[in-house]
């Protein structure tokens, strides 16, 4: 792909784990990419890596989203796909989540999609383009004190299904997917913490023993996700819209009540 056929792709939270092996997918594929988080140092590193265009800016910002529109638009004429990658933050349960940390759930997580999305849907609609949101199995199921992470990534689902509905007539596609565990840095460091509060011996005891109950017994590498998420905005997904797509090495499938009689052998 080459010159004014070259497709263009906003990626947030480009600068780590996922949005990092995303951004190098679509590179490679020869889309031209633009990275785009709060922290430059790590954006910069990507976009020299892959050779695309780095923008430091938090995607909740309105002013930050409109301002690296319009760069796009001004730099590349175009804009094809967005994958909404942005998160973290709400790792607490309900009566130990202040004001505070629940507004940065929100901001982080939701406002993250929401407000980058909004600055972005008219270029969108104007190239038939496609939107990936990437929720998590948290967006389906809760996991325990994570109430702020949770409730986010299950908006987030019910926003992607929001614009499939309202911007399908003109061609926009949006789809989520739920990532269960990915290698990525922000779950090294909840393993490390994990294995440390169960007294493993280290890192890869603990991814271990977080998915003994799932299908394909390991983590997925980020690499993994990027394909899904690949797939979502090219052309050869053209009639999927409103999807929500778990990628979990079979967890969701799972009948927890069941998983007690596997580890007796039966």
């Amino acid at each position: 792909m080459a010159g004014d056929d070259q497709r263009v792709v906003a990626i947030t939270g480009g600068g780590t784990g996922i949005g990092e092996a995303a951004a190098t997918r679509f590179a490679a594929a020869g889309w031209r990419v633009v990275v785009i988080g709060r922290r430059a140092p790590l954006v910069e590193r990507v976009a020299e890596r892959i050779g695309a265009r780095a923008l430091t800016a938090d995607a909740a910002d309105p002013r930050d989203s409109e301002a690296a529109v319009a760069t796009i638009m001004a730099e590349h004429g175009r804009l094809d796909a967005v994958v909404a990658n942005a998160g973290g933050h709400g790792f607490a349960a309900l009566a130990d989540t202040s004001d505070e940390d629940w507004a940065a759930s929100m901001r982080g997580n939701l406002e993250s999609a929401f407000v980058f999305l909004r600055a972005a849907i008219d270029r969108l609609r104007a190239a038939r383009g496609s939107v990936v949101v990437v929720s998590s199995l948290a967006g389906l199921a809760a996991g325990p004190s994570t109430v702020g992470y949770t409730t986010a990534k299950h908006a987030l689902i019910g926003l992607t299904r929001s614009i499939a509905r309202d911007y399908g007539r003109d061609g926009v596609r949006a789809n989520a997917i739920c990532p269960g565990w990915v290698r990525t840095p922000m779950a090294d460091a909840e393993m490390d913490e994990f294995a440390d509060a169960a007294r493993l011996d280290d890192r890869a005891a603990a991814y271990r023993t977080v998915t003994a109950d799932v299908p394909l017994a390991r983590p997925a590498e980020p690499q993994e996700i990027a394909e899904v998420i690949f797939f979502l905005a090219s052309p050869a997904s053209s009639y999927i819209s409103g999807a929500v797509i778990p990628v979990d090495g079979g967890a969701t499938s799972v009948d927890l009540p069941t998983t007690a009689f596997a580890r007796a052998g039966m």
